[in-house]
């Protein structure tokens, strides 16, 4: 598995772990500069800059942060 495909399964991996849209946490990792330290926090406290970013990945109109649903029509 080369370095990229282990990113994407470890961020897919943490994603699960926290019932989030793997379109957020990829954001999260992106905002984040792939720190995981950082990406917690970002994680913990909410992001505009991150909803905007996953909402750009994706044309899903719902996504998922937690035990929140985010819309679109609300970013």
């Amino acid at each position: 598995m080369n370095s990229t495909k282990k990113d994407i399964h470890d961020i897919r991996s943490w994603a699960n772990v926290r019932e989030t849209s793997i379109e957020i946490a990829e954001a999260i990792f992106e905002v984040a500069n792939h720190d995981e330290a950082l990406a917690e926090q970002i994680w913990q406290e909410g992001s505009d800059e991150v909803l905007q970013l996953a909402f750009s990945k994706t044309k899903a109109n719902k996504l998922f942060w937690g035990e929140q649903t985010v819309e679109r029509k609300n970013v």
